[in-house]
């Protein structure tokens, strides 16, 4: 393979987890030129990979003449298309780039028939209640290539970046990250418990410091947590780029934060990761540990704490956890009865465990 492009349209942090993937392309055609397409906006988690040629930023919504124009610039471009994603559109866009395909389809859907058609290649996904974890998932789209002993898989983040020299003079040694917006309200742990558990932690003596993106929802809860802790105990990180933000992560003594891409990047990084999940299914989208070559990664469906290599992660132990859905209702902005029953004081006992090296 002289040419191979890798599809995988979704957010950020599946960006990120598609990097395992593009990572084993890498060593098993050392020479190939990698490209990955994806949507605009998503695709930082690449930035200073080694492994990546180009990186190719689709609009969400091109339109006849935006969609024309991806067509002449991918068409039979390349010798393999690994097609990351399930959704029609990124069956679509493989089919532009090569004759020849690797992709993931979904468990079941009426365009299933077309997208196998078009593959030489069909991993079926376990589906968001399966037990096989998306990393593992993506990596099967090489199975017809890789051989049956690889290497450990391992999350390849963006290169660090310098921190801006005002947090860099007030970070203190043994800091711990807190992560507290999410995306969507059913990811989302609630405020105040983010607030008692800052307290707990900065009466243990910990610097806590404050991280979230430039969207408004994450801008403001992050001004909600301020107070929570003596202002010299509580930091807010400001605005970083992925790479500062992946320097941070590296230098931090523990990372908290909720489902999010950020908790993914934490583990990535190295640090010691405590994530606090809802309704979704840890097998399949925990935060892809850092282990041992050979060791196998498997996360139980449920446990009140569960630890993996550097991650830890937290679950309410409700008979319906976890459900697999966007909530209880079923929609992004539902709510979820099974985060807030994850109490603040059960959060600070892992995390005082996992500081003191006991876990």
């Amino acid at each position: 393979m002289r040419s191979i492009l890798v599809v995988v349209t979704r957010q950020i942090g599946d960006v990120l987890l598609t990097t395992p993937l593009i990572h084993a392309a890498r060593r098993l055609w050392p020479d190939a030129a990698i490209d990955v397409l994806g949507f605009e906006g998503t695709l930082g988690m690449l930035d200073g990979n080694q492994d990546v040629r180009e990186v190719i930023a689709a609009p969400a919504r091109p339109g006849w003449r935006g969609s024309l124009r991806l067509t002449r610039r991918l068409w039979r471009r390349y010798d393999l298309a690994l097609v990351a994603e399930a959704s029609d559109r990124a069956h679509l866009i493989g089919a532009l780039a090569s004759r020849r395909r690797s992709g993931i389809l979904p468990p079941e859907g009426g365009s299933n028939w077309w997208k196998r058609l078009l593959l030489d290649h069909v991993v079926t996904s376990a589906g968001d209640l399966g037990e096989v974890h998306v990393v593992q998932e993506k990596l099967a789209l090489l199975a017809p290539w890789r051989a049956a002993q690889s290497p450990a898989a391992r999350l390849v983040p963006p290169a660090s970046e310098a921190l801006p020299e005002a947090l860099t003079s007030r970070l203190a040694p043994g800091y711990v990250v807190v992560h507290a917006p999410s995306m969507w309200p059913y990811k989302q742990w609630p405020i105040p418990h983010f607030r008692e558990l800052v307290a707990s932690l900065a009466q243990a003596g910990r610097q806590i410091v404050l991280t979230g993106g430039p969207a408004a929802g994450d801008r403001e809860t992050v001004a909600a947590m301020q107070g929570a802790a003596p202002p010299e105990q509580l930091l807010d990180a400001g605005l970083l780029s992925l790479g500062q933000l992946a320097a941070l992560l590296q230098g931090a003594a523990l990372y908290i934060g909720p489902d999010t891409s950020v908790s993914h990047l934490a583990a990535a990084c190295g640090v010691p990761t405590l994530a606090v999940f809802g309704p979704t299914n840890p097998q399949r989208w925990a935060p892809w540990p850092r282990l041992a070559q050979g060791q196998p990664v498997h996360f139980a469906r449920r446990s009140t704490a569960q630890t993996m290599g550097n991650v830890t992660l937290m679950q309410a132990q409700l008979p319906c956890v976890p459900c697999g859905k966007a909530g209880c209702e079923d929609h992004r902005m539902s709510r979820t009865d099974c985060l807030p029953a994850i109490s603040a004081a059960q959060v600070a006992a892992i995390a005082r465990e996992i500081l003191a090296g006991r876990r």
